[in-house]
């Protein structure tokens, strides 16, 4: 335990709550502000256009020199995606394993930071002190070597993050997890878990990785063309996995993606992956060799697999089609808000004459715990008190029946929101207010420029289109000098609505000529009547509510 007393304890996420990825929760120990995590989130159906989700970092922002460590526990871009823009606003040392602090760094070499940051490599046996506390790690078994759980040991007890975790038991190597030290937490005192639930509502334990190997082996028998792998960058294991497959069958690996390339490149460099460079060729060679001698691996923008699929199937890739009798492995689980894209790209590939295989299929396992692994880590912890995180509301509302299960009372258990504050202070343990938390949607360069209003501009252009008018106006002798003409754009097709188009050029002109003979007029309200007017008028006629965009010009 810390050497001093801890007046005041807080647990307060930022995100990771009630949605599946954008990793962000703040320990707060006294004055001291701690950060686990800081990822990102690919968006939802409706927000088009948007390329990712980053956590509102507005508290953090404002409380920025209280901020003593940014900790990272693995290095998926759900807990390091937005670790860059964290680090524009905040100057705060990183810790995080070797492999993890090596791929953060990667994505400051595309957003530097406006100050030098100081990275610390950490290991299941360091020991980081502060003022207020002292911080360990435990290796955890994931998807990705390295993945750790941090900890907080505080007057109270241990703050324990578990990261993202499963139990494996045939796990090796840097995939192995410290049960041992998980349970000798427990043993000393366990003040507050935190601990993944993203698949809380999934009975049983995990499969074993080694149920993927058995599988990928006998798909890679039995392929007779090329085989297409799409899985996310940073999945070490699946992609040594396929790897190893490609060189028993005697195939040449093409690499698909930036991400992908950067994530190979980080791996071998360090280790993390044993792949002979030699069996790496360029996806403009793929055309040189048989098709049974091909493997390709692809992922897309930050690291997302449909988007790679997707690219190939719509024939914008410029190098790779997808032809019949490919064997294509979906070697990952999309979000809740992504299921219906998985299908409809399972179906296009199906119509192009390709075999599919998804992770019903078992070329593909989950990275995080089952319920008997959940119960299985809330019984070495033995918390004291328990926060669910990492999972839609329903996961966290599962993993809390499962703590009541293994003998927590409903009162030990805090279901945190973005922005709840739970906290600690006179041996009371609450729910204290909230901070400012949410969303902040990244579009090209621009950052949180994109609110809910363009979003729903963009939904309203996507369903009805756009209806632009032009006007121009003679100041001088108070008339129309040409137009109105109209334009109409994903609205309804001109040439067979010419009726349509005369009917709203006469309302307009209408509405133009009855401000400008008053010779004193304000733009904004002659628009503003044009949109009511023709809002009207096309929704009577079409039952469509087009964007109605007036353009008046004047001389």
């Amino acid at each position: 335990m810390a050497k001093i007393k801890n007046e005041t304890i807080r647990v307060i996420p930022l995100g990771g709550v009630s949605e599946i990825g954008k990793a962000m929760y703040v320990v707060e120990i006294d004055d001291d502000i701690f950060v686990v995590d800081s990822g990102l989130m690919f968006p939802e159906d409706e927000m088009l256009g948007i390329d990712y989700v980053i956590p509102d970092m507005s508290y953090l922002v404002e409380n920025k020199d209280r901020v003593k460590g940014i900790f990272l526990t693995h290095g998926h871009e759900d807990a390091i995606g937005s670790v860059a823009y964290l680090l524009s606003k905040v100057n705060a040392p990183v810790y995080g394993s070797r492999l993890t602090i090596a791929l953060a760094k990667e994505h400051l070499k595309a957003n530097p930071a406006p100050h030098q940051v100081k990275f610390f490599e950490v290991t299941n046996k360091s020991r980081m002190n502060f003022k207020t506390t002292y911080v360990t790690f435990f290796h955890t078994t994931h998807s990705i070597p390295d993945s750790l759980g941090v900890v907080f040991h505080t007057s109270e007890g241990a703050i324990v993050h578990t990261g993202e975790f499963k139990f494996d038991q045939s796990a090796k190597g840097k995939y192995r997890p410290d049960i041992a030290k998980m349970a000798a937490l427990g043993d000393e005192g366990v003040f507050i878990l935190m601990s993944d639930s993203t698949e809380a509502e999934k009975e049983g334990y995990t499969l074993s990785e080694n149920v993927v190997k058995t599988r990928l082996e006998k798909t890679f028998h039995k392929a007779e063309g090329r085989i297409l792998v799409a899985l996310y960058a940073s999945n070490f294991i699946r992609i040594q996995q396929v790897f190893d497959q490609a060189i028993a069958s005697g195939r040449k690996v093409a690499i698909v993606g930036r991400s992908l390339e950067t994530i190979f490149e980080v791996g071998m460099r360090l280790g993390y992956l044993e792949i002979d460079s030699e069996k790496i060729i360029p996806v403009n060679k793929m055309s040189d060799y048989e098709d049974n001698e091909i493997v390709a691996i692809i992922t897309g923008n930050q690291g997302e697999p449909l988007e790679g699929l997707e690219k190939i199937i719509r024939k914008h890739h410029r190098d790779l089609r997808i032809k019949q009798n490919d064997t294509v492995l979906i070697t990952f689980t999309p979000s809740p808000s992504m299921e219906v894209q998985m299908a409809d790209t399972m179906n296009e590939l199906s119509k192009l004459g390709a075999k599919v295989f998804s992770a019903d299929k078992k070329v593909h396992v989950s990275g995080h715990g089952s319920q008997e692994d959940l119960k299985l880590m809330l019984n070495l912890m033995q918390p004291k008190y328990f926060i669910p995180i990492q999972g839609e509301y329903r996961m966290l509302i599962t993993h809390s029946k499962l703590a009541q299960d293994v003998g927590l009372q409903k009162s030990q258990i805090f279901i945190a929101d973005k922005g709840d504050i739970v906290e600690y202070k006179n041996g009371k343990m609450r729910m204290a207010g909230r901070v400012t938390a949410g969303n902040v949607l990244i579009d090209g360069i621009g950052v949180g420029d994109v609110g809910n209003i363009v979003l729903r501009d963009r939904k309203l252009l996507s369903q009805d289109g756009i209806f632009i008018v032009v006007v121009t106006i003679n100041r001088k002798l108070k008339k129309i000098a040409s137009g109105p003409e109209i334009l109409s754009r994903g609205f309804v097709y001109v040439r067979e609505s010419e009726e349509l188009m005369d009917e709203s050029a006469k309302l307009v002109r209408g509405v133009v000529e009855k401000y400008v003979t008053k010779g004193s007029y304000e733009w904004t309200s002659i628009k503003q009547e044009i949109r009511d007017t023709l809002n009207g008028y096309l929704y009577q006629k079409t039952k469509r509510r087009p964007m109605i965009i007036p353009i008046i010009m004047e001389y």
